[in-house]
């Protein structure tokens, strides 16, 4: 539709150019849904944008490129019209709908997606999560748009790889080990206090255990420094372990995991800082090691990357993974993090300019939080992880599918409510039954078919029926919000914003869901008109499982 409109106007400017006008550049313009469907199916602004280059009025422009379209394109548009200041309106007419619900059938992907990556590597690095307890939901909502949005990018041409960062050499992995040592301890019968900054919650009774079953009284009463690192480096792998299983069960694989361990195993984190040091942006204050961040616009203060101590701060092993990504030759990195990480944004911003780098080539989507409901009121905590409700405990009772597909119901950005009881109903309160029923009730359409006269129709060969029967108002506004996904799809990777193939797909499925209500598909006594309906309801298929596909949720045949 938009590239449509886009060609249809390239063209009569193209004309007035060589005829009427008098201007060295063509400005950017916007061919966009005008927000009252009233006034038409697409709509640009050119010619208010022409108006100061060319010193007329808006309307006499849009009079001129009006009368250009309509004399070459009559067959495309039902009307061409000006509307207030100078907007043209695009109505399309009945032929251009089915000759589009066609290309949908035919094409089907190649007219669903747009090819704008190019080729072009692309690192999403999501979830994350420290290797020291269970997932939470909040993972669990990074880990649902992390999915999508690779999808997303790979299917608008993309050569996405999905990195899991293992968070593996701090003092959190150290108080992992020490937590399970105390309760290993304490279950075979030693005197020994839980420190209060120690984790709580049964996961480190069941390592305990483990640990016991694994090894039996090996480590009884021997002093932790004696043998922390060998159970703190068995309870992160086991956690980690964990972690990769309620991914996994969750529908999410990772290309590779780097660990920060690894980094400094091979000096990359001294060897970053030494660069960085030769560029002149690091300076000692205070006996400690500090990054001139403030030297870019993006942050406001200088930050520590070796403390008075002689340790190295987080960030410091952060500036050696992120410089690593780029020298891996990615041409985009995209980080996926919690909010509350808002504020390192500008800090990683300012490492990767220091580094040489275009900092537009580092983009980060935050997801803010989860607040867990069932029947409206807050879930209490979970005993397995002593302070939240875990991913794996959401999923077994609602489902991985379901799971997901409410995660990516909202911007990512902006805070959910996740209601359990909503989302185990079979009915339209619950957003992903509602898409996917849409789905597995085409399906059962065309079970249906061969005992109503239909045994010859096959579904993936229909691009030669006839749909001009396709005239109800019904009718052509579902080819009208089938024909806009590729406007939808392609917006959505420009942005980095599944949430609006969410969107999309719940609106299209109400459309179905009222078309079918109110008109019967399988018509018997009108073989033609029972078939160009069977025509729509498969190309209404076939986007349904494209857009589901993209979110990682199944589209089920039946339910």
């Amino acid at each position: 539709m938009k590239h449509t409109v886009e060609n249809a106007i390239l063209g009569a400017v193209e004309t007035l150019l060589k005829t009427k006008w008098e201007i060295s550049e063509l400005p950017r313009f916007e061919v966009e849904a005008p927000k009252n469907e009233a006034h038409g199916d697409l709509a640009t602004n050119l010619a208010m944008l022409l108006a100061r280059p060319l010193k007329r009025a808006p309307r006499r422009i849009a009079e001129e490129i009006v009368e250009e379209i309509t004399g070459n394109s009559s067959d495309l548009f039902e009307s061409v019209q000006i509307a207030g200041p100078g907007f043209i309106n695009f109505r399309f007419s009945n032929a251009f709908w089915h000759e589009n619900l066609y290309k949908i059938l035919h094409k089907d992907r190649l007219y669903l997606r747009r090819n704008i990556g190019e080729g072009r590597r692309v690192q999403v690095e999501f979830v994350s999560a420290n290797p020291t307890g269970p997932l939470h939901i909040g993972h669990g909502r990074g880990a649902a748009v992390g999915l999508a949005l690779s999808n997303l990018l790979e299917a608008a041409g993309y050569k996405v790889e999905r990195e899991f960062y293992i968070n593996d050499a701090g003092r959190q992995v150290g108080l992992l080990g020490l937590s399970v040592y105390v309760r290993y301890q304490q279950v075979l019968g030693s005197k020994i206090e839980l420190p209060e900054n120690a984790y709580q919650g049964d996961y480190i009774g069941e390592a305990a255990e483990a640990l016991i079953a694994e090894i039996g009284k090996k480590y009884l009463d021997v002093p932790f420094d004696k043998c922390g690192e060998d159970i703190t480096d068995w309870s992160y792998r086991r956690m980690l372990a964990e972690i990769k299983t309620d991914l996994e069960n969750f529908g999410i694989r990772f290309d590779s995991w780097k660990s920060e361990k690894s980094l400094y195993a091979a000096n990359e984190v001294q060897n970053a800082l030494d660069a960085l040091k030769e560029k002149g942006y690091l300076y000692e204050h205070d006996r400690a090691l500090w990054f001139k961040s403030s030297s870019f616009q993006d942050d406001d203060k200088d930050r520590v990357v070796v403390k008075q101590d002689g340790e190295y701060t987080y960030f410091a092993s952060d500036i050696a993974y992120h410089k690593d990504k780029l020298d891996r030759g990615y041409d985009y990195i995209i980080d996926i993090w919690g909010a509350d990480h808002h504020g390192y944004i500008a800090r990683i911003s300012a490492v990767l300019q220091a580094f040489g780098y275009d900092k537009d080539r580092f983009q980060v989507i935050l997801v803010q939080i989860v607040s867990l409901l069932r029947k409206g009121l807050p879930v209490k905590m979970s005993k397995r992880s002593g302070e939240f409700i875990t991913l794996r405990e959401v999923v077994d009772e609602v489902g991985a599918d379901i799971t997901k597909f409410i995660f990516l119901t909202r911007r990512s950005d902006s805070h959910l409510d996740f209601d359990i009881e909503t989302a185990k109903q079979q009915s339209s309160e619950n957003p992903v039954f509602y898409v996917q029923y849409a789905h597995a009730r085409i399906n059962s359409i065309f079970r249906q078919a061969p005992a109503k006269g239909f045994s010859n129709v096959d579904r993936n060969n229909m691009q030669d029926i006839d749909v001009s029967r396709l005239t109800e108002p019904e009718e052509l506004g579902l080819i009208r919000k089938l024909c806009t996904y590729p406007m939808i799809f392609e917006a959505a990777a420009r942005a980095y914003e599944p949430h609006r193939i969410t969107f999309y797909l719940q609106e299209l499925a109400g459309l179905f869901h009222s078309y079918y209500r109110k008109h019967r598909i399988l018509v018997e006594d009108d073989r033609e008109q029972a078939l160009a309906r069977m025509t729509l309801a498969r190309a209404v298929e076939i986007v349904l499982h494209e857009g589901l596909t993209i979110l990682g949720v199944q589209a089920p045949e039946k339910m």
